[in-house]
């Protein structure tokens, strides 16, 4: 007899809890909102533009850069620094 209102109850649980599922879904209670992105959104044209203006500064100093390494009036210089990497072994 005890075993027959354990369930009862358990039953009596869902049927609540169930209930309550339903009645938030029809107040609205709890339902989720759709997301919000505060992003400005550019002009695809403008962007574009930007973008070529930039990647023209960006040739410029490439090109400064290789006419240094062509006229060979630079000078570089390496460092020891304190973790050497091993050197690898040519399996010789």
């Amino acid at each position: 007899m005890r075993n027959a209102t354990t369930k009862e109850k358990c039953l009596g649980t869902v049927i609540v809890a169930q209930g309550l599922v339903l009645l938030a879904q029809f107040t609205g209670v709890g339902a989720p909102t759709p997301a919000h992105a505060d992003v400005q959104l550019t002009n695809p044209s403008e962007r574009q533009m930007e973008m070529i203006d930039e990647l023209k500064g960006v040739n410029a100093r490439l090109d400064k850069l290789l006419s240094l390494m062509e006229s060979g009036e630079f000078q570089v210089k390496v460092s020891k620094s304190d973790d050497a990497a091993p050197k690898a072994d040519d399996g010789k």
